[in-house]
């Protein structure tokens, strides 16, 4: 009589075939979630393109280099100043050594790369309506992006989370700007901050707890961006201090916005009552009385000095700044964006004609 056999499958325990269909229901509903939310990010960006880009169509002409036009910023030589050059051009030192108008050369740039910094902390998911800061950041990034592609330009993002949590190169695609907006939505574990070393007690180091770290978005960038570009910094600026300088260095390179995100409820409590608040950063809470004139008039000063603050950090860096809230208007916001280049390229545009240039 033959000798009995038993296969695999056979032999699998009921436990470990409940452990398999386990496993494989979770990989369906992360393969649906992955779907859901690339059929999100292309359901925005096909309502964006049909409400926002067609309506903005012809009003940001000129405003991005196009392929294969435009100046550059790379230093490529000197040479004597010639009629009908332009005068902002001039090397002001090597003329005053020579005596003789010198201009400098540029390498013409073959395309504009410009690069979203990302904050998508837990502080930027938060709405007291139905829109959130991390919505309208989607929305601004999907438009912009689109009207820079479009003109085939390239570009890339730096994304953080609850750190710097990767770096998508630059492209031109439809597809790419699809990717980018994918990788902003996906589903993020709750933040409860960063653990970093704190004091010591005895052998045992005790953790600190804090929140986001912009910083550490601003530095990998400054490591990140090779060439200069447009460079937006898109986030709610809630952040431990030392962002600051790693601005002001982007800001020298590049041509940097600032794209600060906030909700009406950051500036002014509503009086609702006995109420339970969480900070979004570290998952702390406190249990509050809304209804107290005075503690509504200490959280309106507090939130005044913080935007004072804030907005004296953003001009000392020497980035432009736009301020996009919650309940605003996406198409509003662009065409603000797009007055304050007009208004910086006037600027550069004023220099006047030296002395023995005019005549």
């Amino acid at each position: 009589m033959p000798e009995a056999t038993t296969s695999p499958a056979s032999a699998t325990s009921p436990r470990d075939r409940v452990d398999a269909r386990a496993r494989a229901a979770a990989s369906t509903a992360g393969n649906n979630s992955a779907s859901a939310s690339t059929g999100d990010s292309e359901a925005l960006l096909r309502r964006l393109e049909w409400t926002v880009l067609r309506r903005l169509d012809g009003l940001l002409q000129g405003d991005w280099r196009t392929l294969r036009r435009g100046n550059g910023v790379d230093l490529a030589d000197l040479r004597e100043y010639q009629m009908h050059d332009d005068v902002r051009h001039i090397d002001w030192n090597v003329t005053a050594r020579l005596q003789v108008p010198h201009v400098r050369q540029f390498t013409e740039d073959r395309d504009l790369t410009a690069w979203f910094l990302l904050d998508l902390s837990g502080s930027v998911d938060f709405g007291s309506g139905d829109v959130t800061k991390l919505a309208v950041s989607a929305g601004f990034v999907a438009a912009l992006a689109r009207v820079l592609t479009q003109r085939g330009n390239r570009v890339g993002a730096v994304f953080y989370g609850q750190g710097v949590e990767g770096v998508l190169p630059p492209g031109s695609s439809r597809l790419h700007v699809l990717h980018l907006l994918q990788r902003m939505r996906q589903p993020r574990p709750a933040s409860r901050g960063s653990v970093r070393p704190g004091k010591t007690s005895g052998t045992t180091p005790t953790p600190d707890v804090a929140g986001t770290a912009l910083a550490d978005l601003l530095t990998r960038a400054e490591g990140t961006l090779r060439r200069r570009g447009l460079v937006f910094v898109v986030s709610d600026f809630i952040s431990a201090p030392g962002w600051e300088a790693p601005l002001a260095r982007l800001a020298r390179r590049h041509e940097t916005l600032a794209v600060r995100l906030y909700d009406p409820l950051e500036m002014a409590l509503p009086e609702i009552g006995l109420v339970t608040i969480e900070d979004a950063e570290t998952g702390e809470q406190l249990f509050i009385d809304s209804a107290d004139p005075g503690f509504r008039e200490r959280y309106a000063r507090i939130a005044e000095d913080r935007e004072a603050q804030l907005r004296d950090a953003l001009a000392a860096s020497g980035a432009d700044t736009l301020e996009l809230a919650t309940d605003d208007d996406l198409i509003e916001a662009l065409l603000r964006y797009a007055d304050l280049r007009r208004q910086r390229a006037r600027l550069k545009a004023s220099v006047r004609h030296p002395a023995f240039l005019r005549g």
